[in-house]
Order: structure tokens, then sequence, then C-alpha cells
């Protein structure tokens, strides 16, 4: 590692361990190839191959965590019920345990298995030529402007409304909430028809509504969702999962779409930039992701970049809802606030809530406060080595950034961080990868307006 972040010297970027691994294996005279492909009920496949040490090997003890890490962060940013593995069996059955048997193993079986695709994770021993291809299927969607719109965007800590007609936008309202262990889902709903209600009284009528929301949306059926995490799985199944589909019933059966909070970034890059292969990353009270292809078109991978690994170090911070550690909402939301004001040697009072004690640390930033500087410095260097991370499982050529954490002068700070990064460690890539943020308002309220553009109708302008 060339650059450590000045606050967190433990760090070990996931990117280098698999890299060293690698070339470890390959160049072992033991070594044995491995192919590994996750499917989806619909269709799409995601695949990697490499190589692993020989059973002989005492270096062969590493086999396990390094298809494990691997088959975790393919899970979350790509998503799949199905996984194929032709290699060593002996890993293949470590899988098959980890995902009945160990916590964060059996975390992921249970909220992207059973609650996204409706079954237990399957491990498949398969041989080499078994394994299926790539295939990743993916449609257009957004960017629709015409007639009187609202858009919504809902994080943990705040939620976001906009109004819009026929492109322009006529009023942007956030609302602070706290939905993350609220029990009764009517809270969820009335604040979420409380913002609607808010933003339509600036509108003639309403032709559509778009949603941004942290979670798995199909259909504009909650599949999970980190928002409702509070909710009995009784009360989510009777009265979360079809939450906007009764939404859109009460306001007439407009069109309506609701998405992945990450997605709706992308697109809001991909708007703003007028340019595709664009990952949006969302800094606030969670780590969101979305991806927009080279050809314009999202997919229908998960970009669940909260739980996917990018610290290989074994005492790595746990991740509070997975309970894994080196998750990326350790690294790039305002969760890693406290532990890096610690280390930096500000004091914040342990009973305030995460937001602010990320505005506390804002203040200091916008006063020049070396020490928040180096919180911000160590957020970009994690971040640099996060972006070769991505740049692995995603054909990017922009990186848009947006979310509260980067709000303020910290955010440049973060930025120039992660370039010094990218400059150090691939050099030949650099050049090829657009870091940048949006201004200041479309970074808090962008998503809640470009929401507004996912749904077709026939209101307004052609």
């Amino acid at each position: 590692m060339k650059i450590e972040p000045n606050l967190d010297r433990g760090f070990r970027p996931l990117i280098l361990e698999w890299a060293d691994f690698q070339r470890a294996a390959a160049a072992s005279e033991s070594r044995v190839s491995f192919s590994l492909a996750l499917a989806q009920p619909g269709g799409a496949v995601s695949r990697r191959e490499g190589f692993l040490f020989g059973e002989f090997d005492p270096r062969s003890e590493g086999n396990f965590r390094h298809v494990e890490r691997l088959v975790k962060f393919m899970l979350w940013a790509y998503g799949g019920r199905e996984i194929f593995f032709s290699g060593p069996k002996a890993v293949a059955d470590s899988l098959r345990r980890y995902y009945l048997e160990s916590p964060t193993g059996r975390f992921d079986n249970e909220l992207i298995g059973r609650k996204v695709y409706g079954g237990d994770l399957e491990v498949r021993f398969v041989a080499a030529g078994e394994v299926p291809a790539a295939c990743l299927p993916a449609k257009r969607i957004g960017g629709h402007w015409n007639g009187c719109r609202i858009g919504f965007d809902l994080g943990g800590s705040d939620r976001k409304a906009a109004a819009v007609m026929d492109g322009k936008v006529l009023f942007t309202e956030e609302i602070a909430w706290q939905p993350y262990f609220e029990k009764d889902p009517e809270y969820h709903y009335q604040g979420i028809v409380d913002s609607l209600k808010r933003a339509a009284k600036h509108l003639p009528r309403v032709d559509a509504i778009g949603g941004s929301a942290a979670g798995v949306y199909v259909d504009n059926q909650v599949r999970v969702a980190s928002l409702f995490r509070g909710v009995s799985p009784e009360d989510f199944d009777r009265h979360v999962r079809n939450l906007f589909l009764r939404i859109q019933k009460e306001w007439g059966g407009v069109p309506m779409v609701v998405m992945n909070d990450g997605e709706v970034t992308a697109l809001a890059g991909a708007t703003a930039l007028k340019d595709n292969a664009v990952l949006g990353i969302a800094m606030g009270t969670s780590e969101a992701a979305g991806f927009v292809t080279p050809d314009g078109s999202l997919t229908p991978w998960l970009n669940e970049l909260a739980f996917a690994p990018v610290d290989a170090r074994l005492d790595a911070p746990v991740d509070e809802w997975s309970g894994d550690r080196g998750c990326g909402a350790q690294y790039f939301c305002q969760q890693c606030m406290p532990r890096l004001a610690a280390a930096a040697g500000i004091e914040l009072a342990p009973e305030m809530p995460l937001p602010e004690k990320l505005v506390a640390v804002q203040k200091l930033m916008a006063a020049d406060d070396p020490r928040a500087r180096r919180i911000y410095e160590t957020i970009g260097t994690w971040f640099g080595y996060a972006v070769l991370t991505y740049r692995e499982f995603y054909p990017l050529r922009n990186l848009l950034v947006m979310g509260r954490v980067t709000s303020g002068p910290g955010g440049e700070i973060l930025l120039d961080a992660a370039r010094r990064v990218l400059a150090a460690e691939a050099p030949e890539h650099a050049g090829s990868i657009r870091l940048m943020m949006p201004g200041e308002t479309d970074k808090r309220h962008g998503q809640a307006v470009t929401a507004a553009s996912l749904p077709e109708c026939k209101g307004g302008l052609a």
C-alpha cells in the first residue's frame, strides 16, 4: 500500500490483498484454477475466474477466505441466488457451511437469498465447463420530465421531496425523521405521504411520482430495506411490502416508480454529465450505489455496496446490521464519524445522534480545523482504494459522489485524497476515471429531483 490513511494505519485494502493472493497462487507450482458464477432467477449471471493454492500447499488455508470475500462482494454488488463453483471441493463445502452456520453467512442468505430472491442461497459444485457464462440484461429507465411530477428520496435521517413541472424544479424540501428503528410502519407511511402532500401543493396536478430509497425494490414492492429494519417480519409482510402500491392507489393510480437510491444517484450523474458508464455513490446515512452502463442502461444488479467488503483486516470495524467486518458502510457514510473523530482528537458527546456528529465535524472543517481535514483525508484515502476495487467489477469511467458526508469543503478534500491514491497505485487508469461531485444543492436534493423523472406519463410536454 503506497498511501496509508492518516487516522487508520491498520487499513488493508481488499483489492491489494486479492492482487497479492492471485500473484502468489498463480506463481505456485501447486496452483489450481477456479471459476465461479452467481446467477439470478431472472437470467442475469456474473462470473469470475482465478487461481488458488493446491491442497497440500500450506497457503491453501487462505483459499476459502479469498473466495468467500470475492463471493461476498459479488453477492452485494451483482446479486444472485445460485453460486456455481468449479475448483477445490473443500472450498465449495466450506461455502455451503458458511451460509448455513456462520452469523454473517446466514445474514447474507436471509437478506439476499430469501428476501430478495425467495429462497436459500445454493452453492453448486460443478465441473469447469458447467459454470454459466456471464449474461447482463439491462434496460433504460428515467429521463422523463414532461408533466407535473413529485420526486422523493428516503434516507435514514431525512426524507426529501421535489416538485417538478415540465423539467423545471419548483420546490425542494428536506425533513428530518428517524425511520431505522421505528417499529410502527404507520410512521413510515405517514412520513412519506406528508412529503408528497407538501410537494403537491406546488403543482397544479400530479401526473407521476418517482421515489428513491435505500434497499431492494422489485415492481415497487419492498424486498429488503434498512429503513424498515425496526418493523417486525409480520408487520413487514402485512404493511411494508406493498406500501408503495398502497400509496400509488391512494394517489389515483398515477404512474409511479420506486428504485434503489444508488441507481437514482447514478441516473442523476448520467443526466448531469450527459455521459454514461457512471457509478454513483451516495455517502449519507449509509453508502448507496448505482450504475449506468456504457450504453446508458440500468442493470438488474443489486449495487448494495454498503455491505460489500473493502478492508481485508480481520479486526476491521463491524457493520451494525450484518455483523460482518470491513464493509463499505463503516467507511463511506456518517457511521465512520465517531471513530474518526476520536482518532483525530475531537470530542463528541456519545449521546449525540450520528447526523449531529457529522454536522459538528463539518463545522470544524468549515473553520479549517486540521483535525477535521485529517478525517476527510482518511475517508478519501479509503475511498481511493475502494474505487480500485469497484473498477474491477464495474466498467466505469465516471464516478459521481453525493450525500451529506460530502457537503461543504470536506467533500473536495475527500476526492483529492482519492485521486492521489489512484495516481499512486494505478497511474495507467487514474486519467480514465473521472471523480466528481455535483453542486451543493444537487448533493442533497439531486436524488429527489432525478427520482421525479423515473415514471413515464402522458401529461405536459411531449
